[in-house]
């Protein structure tokens, strides 16, 4: 077995407290629902800044009545301590997903991303810290590796960061740091890359390129590439980040804590071929779909041209695994989004 599988049959018969930051959010609300099939009782924390009440009534739909009783959710800010204080009470686990994403969010307003994910998480591993919480996992990026220039990334060369969101997540692996240091409290960062799946938001201007080129393709409206479309990421399916998240949270190893992880699949896909992808998985559910080019605007400020991760790290330590390549989760995620979305 996997240490994954295994961690699955323990869960199902030891009930634990969690709570999910950006409960009402894409990750989060993953997160939620698998807690929830897990039979575990889980506080959802979110303020609804890009969140939706829409994902959690699914949720409900999505879980016995038994295990929806074992939620409880607070409509509260991570600005504001003292309701970080509460929503920690009794918890035994955090995982803090809450955050404004977007690098050109970030660009076009700094100072609000900064209170966000910056303050709200120094706020958060404050009430954790209070809480007497076993361990708190947090959500970090690789857009902390910047502008340095090997591939794949490994966690330890890091280049110089190229926004102020970029900023925020090294921040809060300082922090972490620090407050291992300090306080030998426990937490582990996990640098996500380009993460997709079901309720990821296709709306807004800052919304992620997967979701947001599926409803232009669904409601034929143009689809637009930044640059020539040779850029390309390291795309990972949801549940891949839900299986890390909660190794993550429980790992009896002491080597694996207080550390940042790379938590990807290893392999990359340009835009034109995640593009391609799309737009064939799109036309073979509907065949009335029309064929369409996409149009190629200028790069953006703060994007990196290459991302690719090395998850040695994660599996040697945490015993993470990936079971969704890009190609296996978006087969899965395109029958969501054709579901949900347009």
């Amino acid at each position: 077995m996997t240490a994954y599988e295994t961690l699955r049959a323990e869960l199902k018969n030891s009930s634990r407290t969690w709570l999910v930051t950006g409960a009402a959010g894409f990750i989060g609300s993953n997160l939620v629902e698998a807690l929830l099939k897990f039979d575990q009782r889980v506080v959802g924390f979110d303020n609804f800044a890009t969140g939706h009440r829409r994902n959690l009534n699914q949720l409900k739909d999505l879980v016995t009545a038994s295990q929806w009783e074992r939620f409880r959710f607070l409509d509260g800010d991570l600005r504001v301590g003292h309701l970080c204080h509460e929503a920690c009470a009794g918890v035994d686990y955090v995982l803090h997903q809450g955050a404004l994403g977007s690098v050109p969010r970030s660009v076009a307003d700094p100072v609000t991303s900064n209170e966000a994910n910056v303050l709200g998480f120094l706020n958060i591993m404050l009430a954790a810290r209070d809480a007497k919480v076993k361990r708190l996992v947090y959500a970090s990026s690789s857009s902390v590796y910047g502008d340095h220039p090997d591939l794949p990334k490994v966690e330890d060369k890091v280049g110089n960061v190229l926004s102020p969101y970029a900023a925020t997540k090294k921040f809060n692996e300082i922090y972490a740091d620090v407050f291992a240091r300090t306080y030998g409290f426990k937490a582990i960062g996990l640098r996500y890359f380009n993460v997709f799946g079901p309720r990821q938001d296709p709306d807004g201007a800052y919304a992620a390129v997967m979701p947001k080129w599926v409803a232009s393709l669904l409601k034929k409206e143009p689809v637009f590439i930044n640059g020539d479309g040779e850029t390309s990421r390291d795309f990972c399916f949801v549940e891949n980040v839900v299986q890390a998240n909660l190794l993550a949270a429980t790992t009896q190893n002491e080597d694996a804590v207080n550390q940042a992880y790379n938590i990807a699949v290893g392999d990359r896909t340009t835009l034109n071929d995640l593009y391609r992808a799309i737009h064939d998985g799109l036309r073979r559910r509907n065949p009335t779909l029309p064929e369409q080019k996409p149009t190629y605007r200028e790069f953006r400020v703060g994007d990196v041209r290459h991302s690719l991760a090395n998850v040695d790290k994660a599996r040697r330590l945490l015993g993470y695994a990936p079971t969704h390549t890009m190609p296996q989760g978006l087969e899965l995620a395109l029958d969501w989004y054709v579901a949900n979305v347009g």
